[in-house]
């Protein structure tokens, strides 16, 4: 059995308003991560990644680029207890 992991990713940067959200969702589903991803107030992205520890290293890696119209200035990573979530969704 693969073991299962947890990071809260918060993202800085010009990272809202350049479909950020879409893509993350696009490239967890590719990696068969489960988890969601959403806008702060200030600004920020909050990424919840839960799956086998390569993938979610894969999809930490990516946030600290982000979709092309995007301008990362760090990532915050949190290591957290896996949950209990069936899909990767966006949160509204």
């Amino acid at each position: 059995m693969t073991q299962t992991i947890a990071r809260r990713c918060l993202v800085a940067g010009r990272v809202q308003g350049v479909a950020f959200r879409y893509f993350t969702k696009v490239r967890a589903r590719e990696l068969g991560l489960v988890g969601w991803v959403q806008n702060l107030a200030d600004g920020r992205v909050e990424a919840w990644l839960e799956g086998a520890p390569r993938p979610v290293e894969e999809l930490v890696a990516w946030l600290r680029r982000g979709p092309p119209a995007a301008h990362v200035e760090r990532v915050e990573v949190i290591e957290e207890l896996p949950g209990r979530h069936a899909r990767f969704e966006v949160r509204r």
